[in-house]
Order: C-alpha cells, then sequence, then structure tokens
C-alpha cells in the first residue's frame, strides 16, 4: 500500500470513529490537526502526499499526523515491493491493526447500531488487545457475564422487578407518613381532651 493510500484510509478510519460516518475531508484534517496538536498542515501539501506527487513525508509531518491517528510512525511510509501485511511485525503494529480490523467490522455491520457502536469503542481504548483480553476472561469465567448483564443493560423484566420494588418502597413511605401524621393528630385530640376535663372539674369545684 502506497503512502497517499494509507493517509486515505486514515481518514476514512478517523471519520467513523468521529461518528461522521464517512471519511474525513482533507480540510475536515487539517482543521482537526490545528486545533487538537496546535500544528498547522496545508490541505495542498496534504492533497500532494495523497496523489502521490510527493512521495515522502518530513520526519516532522510524519511524526504530526501519526500522533494525530495513533499509528506508529514506522506505518507512514510507502510498502516495500512484494510486501504483505501478513508478514508484518505482530508486536510492533498489533494496536493499529487491531483498530483498523474492529473499525472496518463496525463499517461492515453498520446497519446494528448497537454492535457498530460496541466494536468502536473497543477500537478507541488505549490498550485494544487488552481489552479483547479481558472481554475473553470475562467470558471464560462462569456465570460472571450472566451477571455482568443484569447489571449493566437490564432486561425488560429486570427494570419492571425494580420498578415495583420502587413502587412498593415509595407506597410504605406513604403509608408510615400517613400513620405518622394520623398518631400526632391522635395525641394532639387526646391533650385538648385532657385540657378541657381538667378545666370542668375545676369549675365543679368552685
Amino acid at each position: 500500500m502506497k503512502l497517499g493510500e494509507k493517509i486515505r484510509y486514515l481518514r476514512e478510519v478517523e471519520g467513523s470513529l468521529r461518528g461522521l460516518n464517512r471519511a474525513m475531508s482533507q480540510q475536515e484534517l487539517v482543521r482537526a490537526i490545528a486545533h487538537e496538536t496546535g500544528s498547522k498542515l496545508s490541505q495542498s501539501y496534504l492533497s500532494q502526499i495523497e496523489n502521490g506527487s510527493r512521495p515522502h513525508l518530513t520526519n516532522t509531518t510524519r511524526q504530526l499526523l501519526a500522533s494525530f491517528f495513533k499509528v506508529h510512525p514506522g506505518y507512514l511510509v510507502d510498502d516495500p515491493e512484494g510486501y504483505s501485511p501478513e508478514l508484518q511485525s505482530e508486536v510492533r503494529h498489533l494496536e493499529d491493526k487491531l483498530d483498523l480490523w474492529l473499525v472496518a467490522g463496525a463499517e461492515r455491520f453498520r446497519r446494528d447500531p448497537e454492535l457498530k457502536q460496541a466494536l468502536l469503542t473497543i477500537a478507541q481504548q488505549e490498550h485494544t488487545r487488552e481489552s479483547l483480553l479481558l472481554l475473553e476472561s470475562i467470558l471464560d469465567t462462569p456465570g460472571l457475564a450472566p451477571r455482568l448483564a443484569e447489571v449493566l443493560r437490564p432486561g425488560p423484566r429486570d427494570q419492571e422487578a425494580n420498578q415495583g420494588t420502587n413502587q412498593r418502597t415509595n407506597q410504605g413511605s406513604s403509608q408510615g407518613a400517613s400513620q405518622g401524621s394520623r398518631g400526632l393528630r391522635d395525641q394532639s385530640g387526646k391533650g385538648k381532651n385532657g385540657a378541657r376535663k381538667a378545666g370542668t372539674k375545676e369549675r365543679a369545684r368552685r
């Protein structure tokens, strides 16, 4: 893959990660780099890179683009003749490959919004490989995945049960408050009756 093709592909990936559902335009990329890094890159320079008229990046530009796209600087060069991505060092570029693979999967399943978002969320993690290994550990632990699902993604029955519990709690609180009010009124009434009786007795003695 040529350098220009890689930059175009990274613009597509970045657009998906930012929720554009399309590739970032060259102008959008230039503006984002200026806003988020404080560094400037002209659109004409970017266009020359992508169309192949400028086949090489300066070291400063390579570091800038690698930092923005969160890829290894060594990725931003033309692949050698006869190069196959399958022969690439798994250690050096594993995170980048996983992220690109997840984003590509998200686009493939874009008709399923929840699955698409799940794949993009994993791709946006700083340590993608560790996130996937953690998911494997969760699924391999008997009973853990269902318990997490009940807490993090409660189904309709669980939501109804929680609502019922809340309603009963609220009803109990209301009943307790009502009984307390009646008790206060009863005590108040007894106090008033007692005062009236005491006054009657006093007048009778007089």
